[in-house]
């Protein structure tokens, strides 16, 4: 039934014989194969888009924590394929069409990879392919693994079929106690299942000491009594939205001090201007030393790259750019790693499902234009309690899936040691 179907699509005939193993196919960064048991290669899989952006993490700790292995990434579709080239093109050592579920492919890709162990991101679960792995004595671990209702509703009435599959894995990565539960419930050993959380969500934590913190206000020329709103990487349009609500929220608290860093540092002069232009004395990021004689500093315009994440530690309160128009928005967890109280827009699209965690959580606000946007601002700044649990419950969100790929490297390193050998 595969190739029927493979051959009424377009899209999917231009990727027929790569994955039928006909054709070679691999995207390599260089020719390095080897036959000796310790050096052979890890196989990350990852079905398209999504997985290939989930796995970037897992895939440069891989590279970093198994340098004497390949790395190779394998997807299901053409568009997975092309960004994974994109961004496994300094990573990855290969970047190749996963096989379709026909034993034959599966024979010819796996005897010419080799792999010592395949990781499975998230989904795409085919029975030939695990149970050649099984013949081959691979180890295949399902990381990022999650399960809705629905799925588990569906694997428990066709549990005949799905435990055994499922008994194939040598490890699951679940990304929360619930997911590990209903895999323990479909018959999978506890002893293969561990907790590791989101890599989605695996974020840096900048160190920043008390003293560090201290030199960043000093620098960016913030007072004890201002109150900070930092809106990080705001798009064209967005701008203006905070003109308007910041005009507001100054009539109430002259010591409020905004900082934008636009997604684009060349745009900090036509920023700039426009505050200007409001009556508002605003100053580029590098002017700082050069403000005005009397030292009043309304607005800070960040106009240099790789400052962002750190600034966060000294704002009140933080607003997501990206979200106020139509962009996607951009990730939420770098206020919460700081215990900021976060506001973005409408669309989060890009960031889905953590800004629903953190939505969830009471860690952040969803505002819909400049007056929503006032009102939640306005409101934060004016109970310091309220902003403060909104903090906490963002970082605790930051914390429950911090340090999810360093655990699941710890599962694939188990593994990699029992071989082929379960619990």
């Amino acid at each position: 039934m595969i190739l029927p179907a493979v051959l009424l699509s377009d899209k999917r005939r231009k990727t027929v014989l790569q994955r039928l193993g006909l054709a070679q196919g691999m995207r390599r960064s260089r020719e390095t194969t080897s036959r000796c048991p310790s050096k052979k290669p890890i196989w990350v899989h990852a079905l398209s888009v999504g997985e290939v952006l989930a796995a970037m993490p897992l895939v440069e700790k891989l590279k970093v924590g198994f340098q004497d292995r390949d790395i190779v990434v394998s997807v299901s579709t053409k568009t997975g394929f092309e960004i994974a080239c994109k961004r496994f093109k300094k990573i990855a050592d290969a970047v190749f069409f996963y096989p379709y579920d026909l034993t034959f492919s599966i024979q010819r890709i796996a005897g010419r990879i080799d792999p010592a162990l395949v990781i499975i991101v998230e989904s795409d679960i085919w029975p030939n392919f695990l149970s050649e792995m099984e013949k081959r004595k691979i180890p295949v671990v399902l990381v990022n693994a999650r399960m809705s209702k629905r799925s588990f509703a569906g694997y428990r009435r066709f549990d005949f079929f799905f435990k055994p599959l499922f008994l194939t894995f040598a490890g699951i990565c679940a990304q929360s106690p619930e997911d590990a539960g209903c895999f323990k419930a479909l018959g999978v050993p506890s002893g293969r299942i561990t907790v590791t959380g989101n890599i989605k969500f695996e974020q840096d934590c900048p160190a920043l000491s008390a003293s560090n913190v201290s030199r960043l206000r000093q620098d960016m020329q913030v007072q004890p009594a201002h109150r900070v709103v930092l809106a990080g990487s705001t798009h064209k349009g967005e701008e203006s939205i905070l003109l308007d609500a910041f005009s507001r929220l100054k009539k109430e608290s002259d010591g409020l001090l905004l900082i934008v860093a636009p997604r684009d540092p060349e745009r900090a002069g036509s920023v700039q201007r426009m505050f200007r232009s409001a009556g508002f004395a605003a100053f580029r990021m590098k002017e700082l030393n050069r403000s005005t004689q009397d030292g009043k500093v309304d607005v800070i315009i960040v106009d240099a790259i790789g400052i962002l994440k750190r600034l966060y530690a000294i704002a009140d309160v933080a607003i997501v750019g990206g979200s106020l128009v139509n962009c996607g928005g951009h990730n939420p967890l770098e206020p919460a790693v700081f215990s900021k109280p976060i506001v973005f827009g409408n669309d989060m699209s890009d960031f889905a499902e953590i800004s629903g965690m953190l939505l969830a959580s009471g860690g952040a606000v969803r505002v819909q234009g400049a007056e929503s946007l006032f009102q939640a601002v306005s409101s934060l700044l004016k109970d310091h309690q309220k902003a403060k649990a909104m903090g906490e419950n963002a970082y605790n969100v930051f914390r429950a899936n911090h340090g999810a790929v360093d655990k699941t490297l710890e599962v694939v390193q188990g593994c990699l040691k029992k071989g082929g050998q379960f619990n």
